[in-house]
């Protein structure tokens, strides 16, 4: 493949993915839309996400740490929200190796953090991450990258209104 190809290939991805976030930012209330909601609350870090009630949940890991719900209509159509404990400040030695990414999303809740929607040429992805104190909380949408603007809407609402409803941990 040509430099010239594999940059407008990267310059589609690009677009897709920039159209696909500003759809998002006017996404809809899906309350009365048809879709009954059930809410996933973990006991264990204190989040909770609503999911769709015909998604059928995946068995949750043995630590109680998450969950994931695959839709009906696509098994590769999943949602999963999931937590654990952050490492203080302290102990990380090497201060430069750090990611750090400024919020860019807020959740209905008030809750600040990052909202990355990946387009990728097989699968597509949406994640969000919370930190509250020394928990950091975690939800992702994905479905194949052929379907991802079909449930694009429904990712994003269900990240606005991701709870974070204890200290947990």
């Amino acid at each position: 493949m040509s430099t010239a190809t594999k940059t407008r290939r990267g310059r589609k991805t690009y677009a897709i993915a920039l159209s696909l976030i500003l759809c998002g930012c006017n996404a809809p209330s899906f309350t009365n839309s048809g879709v009954t909601w059930k809410t996933y609350t973990n006991s264990r870090y204190g989040f909770e996400f609503l999911y769709p009630s015909t998604w059928t949940s995946l068995p949750p890991p043995e630590n109680n740490d998450g969950i994931a719900f695959v839709s009906p209509q696509n098994t590769r159509v999943e949602i999963r929200g999931w937590a654990g404990n952050r490492l203080p400040d302290t102990i990380i030695t090497d201060k430069n190796a750090k990611k750090t990414i400024n919020p860019n999303f807020k959740t209905n809740q008030g809750v600040s953090g990052v909202l990355e929607v990946e387009v990728g040429s097989q699968e597509s992805s949406m994640t969000l991450t919370l930190t509250k104190a020394q928990v950091k909380y975690y939800w992702q949408g994905r479905s194949p990258a052929s379907e991802f603007s079909n449930y694009y809407r429904v990712f994003y609402y269900i990240a606005q209104e991701y709870r974070i409803s204890g200290q947990g941990g």
